[in-house]
């Protein structure tokens, strides 16, 4: 989703567009799009190497992300060699700029209730979820990569609705209530941006963005309450009034789990990834963006919500019969 608005924005202020992708992707999903195609695995320095070859610019809009569970040291494992590749593939293509899309889960908790890029760990998080554990390690890694003379930017979307969202990831929120599937929510304070709005801000803090330098590209802070009653709205169905703790769904996301380490399956439903996304959730201050690179959101919650929906329900994700 947010490699796709980046390209549109890329490709809106004429810049010649290589997309970097595995083998198996399927590029129909971007037939939208004009670009060269560079086959390439994030696990492969050699291949990195080869598809950054004569790149001015470079977005890694693809960062390593837990999904099924796995033992914490295979995740950092990954990540830590995903991101070094990325790295290595900088320097040696002497790549004027690069931006790493991480996550606002990497920030600390803010003590004021509205959290910034100063907002960083001094040590590893106590928080043992992979999610917390890899996006931190990726942070961590792309700021000392800068110290060292790699020429990277980190740019951090706030929680993203729009449409490319295949999966789909944070727009699962939108189709489970429309199709009325979820059964509960969990409260918390949330920033929430368009997907048009996030790639734009993106390749702003490519372009303008100071080396090592983190900057939040968000929209408006809200929360899950109001959240969830803007879905519900758009998609023409009685509010969702159920909700659930963090500790239950915690003892819930552990059993699922467990379940699934012994006997595999259906893979959980409520992952340790999407606790950890539900529990680190705070307001956001996006005035660096504003101030250093001239970034603003156009459109507001309700709006990027509308737009998810529209595009879920074209491509046949939600089911309910509201045009």
């Amino acid at each position: 989703m947010l490699g796709h608005h980046i390209a549109i924005a890329a490709h809106f202020k004429q810049y010649e567009l290589v997309i970097i992708h595995r083998k198996s992707t399927d590029l129909s999903k971007i037939s939208d799009l004009k670009f060269e195609s560079r086959i390439a695995d994030l696990g492969d320095r050699g291949s990195m190497i080869n598809a950054l070859k004569g790149l001015d610019y470079v977005v890694n809009a693809a960062a390593y992300y837990p999904t099924v569970p796995k033992p914490l040291s295979a995740e950092i494992k990954t990540a830590r060699l995903q991101m070094q590749f990325f790295i290595d593939a900088i320097r040696e293509c002497k790549v004027t700029k690069a931006l790493y899309v991480g996550g606002a889960i990497a920030l600390t908790k803010s003590t004021t209730g509205v959290a910034d890029e100063s907002m960083t760990y001094d040590k590893t998080p106590e928080n043992t979820a992979a999610y917390v554990q890899v996006k931190w390690l990726m942070d961590d890694m792309a700021q000392h990569a800068a110290e060292s003379g790699i020429p990277i930017i980190i740019g951090i979307p706030s929680m993203t609705f729009g449409e490319y969202d295949y999966g789909p990831t944070t727009g699962r929120l939108v189709v489970e209530l429309a199709n009325q599937t979820l059964p509960a929510y969990i409260k918390g304070d949330r920033n929430v941006v368009y997907a048009g709005d996030a790639g734009r801000g993106l390749l702003l803090a490519l372009e303008k963005g100071k080396i090592g330098e983190r900057y939040l590209i968000g929209g408006e802070n809200t929360n899950t309450d109001d959240l969830v009653a803007a879905i519900c709205d758009r998609s023409g169905v009685k509010k969702l009034e159920k909700t659930l703790s963090i500790k239950v769904a915690k003892v819930i996301s552990k059993v699922q789990e467990t379940k699934y380490a012994l006997f595999r399956g259906t893979p959980p439903t409520l992952s340790s990834t999407a606790i950890a996304v539900l529990s680190g959730g705070q307001h956001l201050n996006t005035n660096k963006a504003k101030e250093v690179l001239g970034y603003e959101a156009h459109l507001s919650t309700k709006d990027a919500v509308d737009r998810a929906y529209k595009w879920f329900k074209e491509v046949g994700y939600i089911k309910n019969k509201k045009d």
